[in-house]
């Protein structure tokens, strides 16, 4: 069993002279997958439970200078075809790459891409464009290119070719859809034969057996047939019926196991139609199946991809789940599963027991991994997004290094001791540097290497990166930095009022008091993208209480200490503040408005760390509010007076008689001005009352103001009485009323 070593150390307080501490020692790890990925990994492979180890190199062979490289094949001799492809008439090309990297143009075609090619027995190279493509034989020595196959001659007539496969006797075998069929050519040409029809959209890979077996992916149904082509009469066998709509890729092993990789949702196509502009100035659409698509618009398949192995006894079985990487290619090589990706331009690992494991072993410069072919010492990965040509060694990479991500530690911060986590106690060192700018480009100190007892020596600063460099059978399964944090004082970000309004407390729940235990983020996944807001932002109920004042604020503290706050006021016209409440844990305080006279005052909240820290290293920060108001007296009124009035609309002995009250009213209010008055007669409904000004805007309003009587309560003679009410209003709800009673 491999030992596992821990290195680890802790910050001795040597560290601490001078220093004013944030809360205590902090660690930043490194181990899951989601994590290490954020590197940088040159030669390094990155396993899918956070184990880093030395890799296979990846370096750069040729480099097209178009988008899109469709397909790959390599000859005999190390040399590889590369088939290209544009969004405009004319960029069906096959370019030939010498493992030393040198392009030569063998052939150029009228159509948009070429979708596949193939090196025949002869020497010879065949290629299939689409769409509305034909299959081309490129003569080994060079010439002009001869055409093999042209559906526009058969009955189908399908518009897209996607694959081929070349026979022990020459023969070639084009998968096609729109409609989906796979055609057979006889070695030496002549009529297409229809090996057969699916009611699949298209045939979109093929991979041919050295027994003579046939096999095949569609794209609709997502099914992977089998057709033994030596056998006459054959009929297509549907080996496996993945849940995905689409398989994109088939590769086989030397035990006869048959992977395939399966993308898209059934019943909807995943991407939107591509426009693609033809010679002629004619802007036609068609839909390509999802991979073909999202390579085109660099575009991510929103449901990722699935890889199955299909037994050699026939038995299925799905291997991996990929949330947001496709698999465009599969391979075989030395005894592994590999699988080029996009959209991030990825080449897995994939185990093949069933254990759902895979290792990252290559970051390409390109947005999808296109396709694969096999050479000498290695495998050569054709990209798109920019279109290139990579080769990735069978071997260790002489220079394994894995740069981490950077980490912001929020603040000015001294970095201790290295924790590592290893499968060995050599093999690898480990290096850090610091700085306080974002990018380590410029401004960062230089590499520091970590001694044995995980100590090292880089400036104070925010930022923070760690490098592994790896040798042949060394690896790294975590790495943690200590830290500590200068103290930053605490700021309070916002401070509101609210006169006449009292939230109940509620009992403080310790912040150790609960344990969030969770799952990890898938390995592969991207992290879900979330905006954080102070919760204490969101809307606050609070009961309406003419009695309180209630208080809140917002603060935070960039150390992420634990804070406490104590809540001061003063008048406006007063220099000292005076402490209302302290040692305040919530962010919103409610006190009885009795506890100030009535007027205009100010309030003060101070957050304080002092809960993590010595009264000494403490450090406090405050913010004032708006002026606010307290007035909890109503307003004084003066004496209500009220005379009868009674008017005559006509004289003689029909005259008819009208009462009236005339009244007047004077009221004052120390604090606020009057907002509103209201009389009532006889105990009628309220009715608004104006002040002579008409606007209610002072601290003292005048009233005059003359009402008529209502009928229901005319007087029967001149001795009935009636009763005036009156009742005003300040700006703070307070009310006085007052009545007068005329007769």
């Amino acid at each position: 069993m491999m030992r596992r070593v821990l290195v680890t150390g802790l910050v001795v307080s040597s560290l601490l002279s001078g220093w004013a501490s944030a809360q205590g020692t902090k660690l930043w790890s490194v181990e899951r997958y989601d994590e290490m990925e954020k590197g940088n990994a040159e030669g390094v492979t990155i396993r899918s439970d956070g184990r880093l180890e030395a890799g296979p190199a990846a370096s750069l062979v040729y480099e097209t200078g178009k988008s899109y490289a469709w397909a790959l094949v390599s000859d005999a001799a190390g040399n590889g075809y590369v088939g290209l492809g544009g969004t405009a008439a004319g960029s069906a090309v096959v370019m030939k790459v010498t493992p030393e990297g040198k392009a030569t143009e063998i052939f150029a075609g009228k159509e948009l891409a070429v979708q596949a090619v193939r090196v025949a027995a002869d020497g010879s190279v065949l290629a299939a464009t689409s769409p509305d493509g034909k299959v081309y034989r490129i003569p080994a020595g060079g010439g002009a290119a001869a055409v093999v196959f042209d559906p526009s001659t058969t009955e189908e007539r399908p518009k897209y070719l996607w694959d081929l496969a070349v026979g022990k006797g020459g023969e070639v075998y084009v998968a096609a859809g729109a409609p989906a069929v796979v055609y057979r050519v006889a070695a030496g040409g002549g009529k297409a034969e229809v090996l057969f029809r699916t009611a699949d959209q298209h045939i979109r890979c093929l991979l041919l057996a050295a027994d003579g077996t046939l096999w095949a992916g569609s794209d609709g149904a997502g099914v992977v047939y089998r057709f033994a082509t030596g056998t006459a009469g054959a009929k297509p066998f549907a080996a496996y019926a993945a849940g995905r709509r689409e398989i994109t890729a088939l590769a086989m092993d030397a035990a006869g196991d048959v992977y395939a990789a399966g993308v898209g949702t059934k019943g909807h196509s995943a991407l939107p139609q591509l426009p693609v502009t033809g010679g002629v100035g004619v802007t036609i659409t068609f839909v390509q199946p999802g991979s073909s698509t999202a390579a085109g618009t660099n575009t991510l398949v929103p449901d990722g991809s699935e890889i199955y192995r299909i037994g050699a006894d026939g038995a299925p079985q799905k291997l991996l789940t990929l949330k947001d990487d496709v698999v465009y290619a599969l391979a075989v090589r030395g005894g592994s599963l590999l699988a080029a990706t996009g959209n991030r331009g990825r080449v897995y690992r994939v185990d093949t027991n069933g254990s759902g494991r895979f290792s990252d072993v290559a970051h390409l410069e390109a947005s999808q991994g296109m396709a694969f072919a096999a050479v000498k010492d290695g495998l050569l990965v054709a990209t798109s997004n920019s279109g290139k040509v990579f080769r990735l060694g069978d071997g260790v990479a002489q220079a394994a290094t894995y740069t981490s991500d950077v980490f912001d530690a929020q603040s000015f911060s001294r970095w201790g001791r290295a924790e590592v986590r290893s499968g060995g106690a050599a093999g690898f060192d480990l290096f850090v540097r610091s700085g306080n700018v974002e990018s380590p480009v410029m401004g960062w100190s230089e590499w520091a290497r970590v001694s044995a007892d995980g100590s090292f020596a880089v400036p104070p600063g925010r930022f923070v990166q760690w490098k592994a460099v790896l040798r042949s059978g060394g690896s790294v399964d975590a790495v943690g930095l200590n830290y500590l944090q200068r103290n930053l004082a605490p700021v309070v970000d916002e401070v509101v009022v609210q006169p006449g309004a009292r939230v109940t407390p509620v009992a403080p729940v310790a912040a150790n008091a609960t344990v969030q235990v969770a799952f990890p983020a898938a390995a592969g996944a991207t992290p879900a993208v979330s905006f954080s807001t102070d919760a204490n932002a969101a809307p606050l109920m609070a009961q309406k209480d003419k009695t309180a004042v209630t208080v809140r604020w917002m603060a935070h503290d960039d150390n992420g200490d634990e804070l406490m706050f104590a809540v001061w006021y003063r008048g406006v016209s007063e220099a000292n503040w005076r402490l209302l409440k302290d040692k305040i844990s919530e962010r919103v305080y409610s006190f009885d408005s009795a506890l100030l006279p009535d007027g205009s005052y100010e309030v003060k909240v101070v957050a304080s760390d002092a809960p993590v820290h010595t009264d000494a290293e403490a450090l406090t920060g405050e913010r004032a509010s708006e002026v606010f108001v307290v007035d909890t007296t109503p307003p004084v009124p003066g004496v209500l007076t009220a005379t009868k009035q009674t008017l005559f609309e006509q004289s003689g002995p029909n005259k008819a008689a009208s009462t009236f009250i005339h009244a007047t009213l004077e009221v004052r209010d120390a604090t606020s001005p009057i907002a509103h008055a209201e009389y009532s007669i006889d105990a009628g409904p309220w009715q608004y009352l104006e002040p002579v000004g008409k606007v209610s805007d002072s601290l003292a309003e005048r009233y005059d103001f003359t009402v008529a009587v209502p009928a229901a309560t005319a007087p029967v003679n001149d001795a009935k009485e009636h009763v005036l009410a009156v009742r005003v209003y300040d700006r703070y709800e307070n009310v006085v009323a007052v009545k007068a009673v005329v007769r």
